[in-house]
């Protein structure tokens, strides 16, 4: 996936689509207060997912992209 900026395009990592809108969905489902806090924890549950030997969301992403 590639994003139109000015004259260029920006590459966007593969995966990062998909971390972005599971984001998204826990946000609109959760309606947080602290958007950006509740980003963070987020991030964090899925890193520790991820080191504890689950499922890594990124490499299932691109996965999905292909």
């Amino acid at each position: 996936m590639s994003v139109p900026f000015s004259t260029t395009s920006v590459r966007v990592p593969a995966g990062f689509q998909n971390l972005l809108e599971g984001l998204v969905r826990e946000v609109l489902r959760e309606q947080p207060g602290d958007v950006v806090a509740f980003a963070a924890q987020h991030f964090q549950r899925l890193l520790e997912q991820r080191e504890a030997g689950a499922v890594d969301p990124v490499a299932w992403g691109a996965l999905l992209e292909d």
